[in-house]
């Protein structure tokens, strides 16, 4: 008897970790910046949900590197290219950044991407099926992807043109790396002449910012790693919002946050904050938690760091965590029906 598969499960999606070396580390291209630079030190830097391989990878190098050259790997809090261990960094001869697209070129930085060997095309026929528009009545289709699918992108553009759709995709600003590229701060690259997308990636977060930012889309979410289609909706997310919001309109003493990490700082309007509001503080910090702001005894606070704090931590924080539009708006300056997605832009 066949088992019922579920949300989540990732039996046929290439990603059920059967061994840590089913990506590729590029171990060679470190290695030879390793000897072209003479280096004595390596760093490394893996995102959250990698951090278990660490320990692997640097086995590996050990293997492959002269034994007076230390490997160590960064124990800081990894969510983005735009989140670099800098104390790191400057601390080693080889910095290498995994499981994200450069943001920023720089010859110090080795980003090592992470391609997704999971098979995309039959959860794509699958969204084809049941949520994009025929060809015959709608032929404009958006596509987005995330830094892990990128390899196999023009792949996923020739498939839908050979079924008939006309397929929009572009590069976004500076902060995106490839055309058809979606970060968790930015969408850029949906801002395409077609009223339907497809979003090719794991998780929700991703699509549901695409579909705040560009609401007049109607967002196909083709999720590979969890083995389901659904549609971006946006009505829970608002409801959140808006009651964040309208908690924080009573409130008399504000923290001002400034995320201290490369590539998440908004100085200017932190700044433009403090300066207009006696009753507003700024508070640096790295990594924004719940914990980390209980003894502050601040009535609000505002994120001006990584929007993601906000949309995928605003929950946990007691006070209201509210984006610095969402600030605005909180103390008169804005109407509430003018919200929108907070996204970076051009930022680092």
């Amino acid at each position: 008897m066949s088992q019922e598969r579920t949300d989540g499960d990732l039996r046929n999606t290439g990603l059920s970790l059967k061994h840590d070396r089913e990506w590729d580390y590029e171990l060679d291209r470190i290695v030879d910046a390793v000897n072209e630079r003479d280096a004595e030190t390596v760093g490394l830097q893996f995102p959250e949900g990698l951090k278990r391989r660490g320990p692997a990878v640097a086995d590996d190098l050990r293997e492959l590197l002269p034994e007076n050259v230390q490997v160590m790997i960064s124990g800081q809090p990894c969510y983005g290219a735009c989140d670099l261990d800098t104390y790191m960094m400057r601390r080693t001869d080889v910095f290498v950044h995994f499981g994200h697209s450069p943001m920023k070129e720089s010859e110090k930085i080795i980003y090592v991407p992470l391609f997704s060997n999971v098979d995309v095309f039959p959860i794509m026929e699958q969204a084809r099926e049941e949520e994009l528009a025929a060809p015959e009545a709608d032929p404009d289709v958006g596509l987005v992807t995330t830094a892990q699918h990128m390899n196999k992108f023009d792949e996923m553009k020739t498939w839908l043109e050979e079924r008939g759709y006309d397929v929009h995709t572009r590069k976004g600003d500076d902060r995106l790396t490839h055309e058809g590229q979606v970060l968790g701060c930015n969408y850029a690259s949906a801002d395409v002449d077609a009223d339907q997308m497809l979003y090719v990636g794991g998780g929700k977060f991703h699509p549901l910012g695409l579909a705040m930012e560009h609401p007049e889309k109607n967002v196909v979410i083709a999720d590979p790693v969890n083995n389901v289609v659904t549609v971006a909706d946006t009505e829970k997310f608002m409801k959140q919002r808006y009651a964040s919001v309208h908690k924080a309109m009573d409130a008399e003493r504000w923290g001002v946050i400034f995320c201290t990490k490369i590539g998440q700082g908004r100085w200017d309007e932190a700044q433009e904050i403090v300066e207009n509001n006696d009753n507003a503080y700024l508070i640096t910090m790295d990594e924004v938690t719940p914990d980390r702001l209980t003894n502050f005894g601040m009535d609000a606070y505002v994120n001006t760091g990584c929007p993601r704090i906000t949309t995928d931590d605003g929950p946990q924080f007691k006070q209201p965590m509210l984006t610095p539009q969402e600030y605005r708006i909180a103390i008169g300056e804005e109407d509430l029906d003018q919200l929108e997605f907070d996204t970076f832009h051009d930022t680092w």
